[in-house]
């Protein structure tokens, strides 16, 4: 029974202990949150897409904040440009060349409709005078700013129809004309966007 109990023999040890070691750590450790198979990210790629997930809004709340804050943040860059001019903010309906040379062309000018407020206001302190004689002025008055601005209005939109076909034949221009006269009707310094040429300067 000896056989039993006997150890094992030098060589039946030999081949554990010989036997290669393959756990070896790579040259270069693998990202934890890198899946297996791929790459690990770049630094800057790793930490812009943290950045974004964290500015992702989690809850409603959050949504409707940071959209009022994005829709105060546009605002801000469109009031900006329209006083500046700067085309790449401004609203849908003041932007493109057609718009902005429409513009220019009413700026460039005297019109007679953007007298109309301020003779609408004296017309009116001129008819609540119980004065026949000034109603009559004021009513008279009236008449001649209605007809002259009728009269400008459609010199303006004939001479800015013609410039615009021989400008821009290609363009859409549809509207352009009632732009403009609509801004001849504006006082020059109550315009927005604010006029960017001199009166008499060639648009």
């Amino acid at each position: 029974m000896a056989f039993v109990f006997r150890s094992r023999s030098k060589d039946e040890k030999a081949p554990a202990a010989k036997a290669p070691v393959t756990d070896v750590p790579s040259a270069q450790p693998r990202d934890p949150q890198a899946p297996k198979g791929r790459p690990t990210p770049k630094r800057a790629a790793a930490q812009s897409q943290r950045r974004s997930v964290m500015n992702t809004p989690t809850t409603r709340k959050e949504a409707a904040k940071r959209a009022r804050e994005e829709r105060r943040a546009n605002l801000e860059k469109q009031r900006q440009a329209l006083a500046s001019g700067d085309e790449r903010y401004l609203p849908a309906r003041d932007k493109g060349p057609v718009r902005k040379y429409a513009r220019d062309f009413v700026d460039s000018r005297f019109c007679v409709a953007e007298f109309f407020l301020p003779t609408a206001v004296l017309i009116l302190v001129l008819s609540l005078v119980r004065v026949a004689q000034l109603q009559n002025i004021a009513l008279l008055l009236w008449l001649v700013v209605i007809v002259l601005i009728v009269l400008d209005s459609i010199t303006t939109g004939f001479r800015l129809k013609k410039r615009l076909n021989q400008r821009f034949p290609d363009e859409h221009k549809k509207g352009a004309v009632a732009y403009a006269l609509m801004r001849s009707l504006q006082m020059r310094r109550l315009r927005l966007p604010k006029p960017q040429v001199k009166r008499g300067e060639r648009p």
